[in-house]
């Protein structure tokens, strides 16, 4: 029977576990977050092996600064020949030595290709720099989107707070209501009301903490953590001190860091380059030119001489290809537009991180304007509060008063939560916005 009970007490807890009352509870800050994501994050090692492939192809186009080498080694077995007259007659059979061995060494050095090797190695390191920024960029987006779950988990949990209190409170009005009605003062039907206020306060309460649930697996699976971790955001988060610059010390900033400056700069040069290598083409390619045979037998010869012929030479070659002169020049004018493209892209780019780093500065000032008007309104709700129920204890002041300044107080509340919470959000998005995340 003991045995049974503890079977039951295991599968009883084993259940607790499942419905995630087992839960690991993490709490962390917004750096530890930064941290885990730069060592966890699918999204951030996808790009990092993108920069270690560009890396690679700036190392093979450095390779071609390399000579070319050409070994070529072979044996065959020769058939007898045949000789004819002019007009196919008098057939004779010439005989072969059977066993033919070729070996053949050449070296190529490129000593001048108009500058195409030199083009090659400058857009495979601007490649890899595009690799980087990528990279780079893909880190501040992660970061962002991280600083948005985290930070609503941290307004999550002061709502939920927020509603315990004010159930609470409705408690003890309830309470005394209770003993007020045993008294005769108050009609069932007032308890009823303030009833029906707790049961929407209930399920107001268990929608934020599902919300919070959805928040918390979202992050939970960005930082790549154990499935029932639960994360709790660092309490002190909110007397971190937020750095105040001018708008145009935040322009400057983003005109610094911004990776899509950056990105677009760099198109620039990319497609710059580009046209160089077109230009090339037109332009000769000189080479020095190395090589060494070992041929046998000796075939140009009649009998055929069963030896082996070695010879050899150096030199410069030089190789140019008329066609470029009327092929080339449609290509070389769509790189020079591509150029013009990129320019304007760079242009754009910038009208589109000032207006970004504008308007994020704009609703970062209404965020502190907010604030403040926020707890106004909550130093005001709570007089209105405490008024009020001074005023209905002392039967002068109705029910439906009462309701009002129960939900003009937790409007309050959660307003002042919800300010406190987005000025951090709008400073974290203006460091989005300059990249300095």
């Amino acid at each position: 029977m003991s045995k049974k009970k503890g079977l039951i007490g295991l599968f009883y807890i084993a259940a607790l576990c499942s419905q995630s009352l087992c839960a690991q509870t993490r709490q962390m800050g917004i750096e530890e977050l930064f941290r885990l994501a730069d060592e966890q994050s699918k999204s951030i090692q996808t790009y990092r092996t993108e920069t270690e492939a560009a890396n690679e192809a700036l190392k093979a186009a450095k390779a071609q600064r390399l000579p070319d080498v050409d070994i070529s080694l072979s044996a065959s077995y020769l058939g007898n020949g045949k000789i004819w007259d002019r007009d196919f007659g008098n057939a004779m059979t010439v005989d072969m030595p059977h066993f033919s061995n070729n070996f053949a060494l050449e070296a190529r050095q490129v000593i001048y290709a108009g500058g195409a090797i030199g083009s090659g190695i400058k857009q495979a390191e601007l490649g890899k720099l595009l690799a980087e920024l990528d990279l780079q960029k893909n880190v501040q987006e992660i970061r962002f989107l991280l600083v948005g779950h985290y930070l609503n988990i941290y307004k999550l949990d002061n709502h939920i707070r927020v509603l315990k209190k004010n159930m609470e409170l409705t408690e003890e009005v309830i309470a005394n209501m209770q003993a007020r009605r045993e008294q005769g003062t108050v009609l069932k039907n007032d308890i009823t009301r303030y009833e029906l206020q707790k049961e929407q306060l209930n399920l107001q309460l268990s929608r934020v903490k599902d919300t919070r649930k959805i928040a918390n697996h979202q992050l939970v699976t960005i930082l790549h953590l154990p499935e029932n971790t639960e994360i709790r955001p660092d309490t002190s988060l909110l007397e971190q001190q937020v750095i105040t610059l001018t708008e145009e010390e935040w322009q400057e900033m983003a005109k610094g860091n911004n990776l899509l400056l950056k990105q677009t700069q760099t198109a620039i040069q990319m497609n710059e380059q580009k046209v160089k290598q077109e230009r090339s083409e037109r332009l000769p390619h000189i080479s020095i030119v190395a090589a060494d045979h070992l041929e046998g037998p000796i075939t140009i010869e009649v009998p055929v001489l069963d030896n082996n012929f070695n010879y050899w030479h150096i030199g410069i070659g030089v190789k140019y290809n008329l066609s470029s002169l009327f092929k080339n020049n449609k290509k070389l004018k769509q790189a020079r537009l591509n150029v013009r493209q990129a320019e304007e892209r760079h242009q754009l780019a910038q009208e589109q991180v000032e207006n970004a780093v504008q308007e994020g500065y704009v609703n970062f000032l209404t965020a502190f304007t907010d604030l403040r008007t926020q707890e106004n309104s909550v130093k005001l709700a709570n007089e209105n509060y405490d008024v009020t129920n001074n005023r209905y204890k002392n039967e002068m002041a109705l029910l439906t008063d009462m309701l009002d300044a129960s939900n003009m107080k937790l409007r309050a509340d959660l307003g002042l939560v919800d300010a406190r919470i987005n000025i951090l959000y709008n400073y974290y998005k203006m460091k989005y916005s300059t990249h300095t995340l």
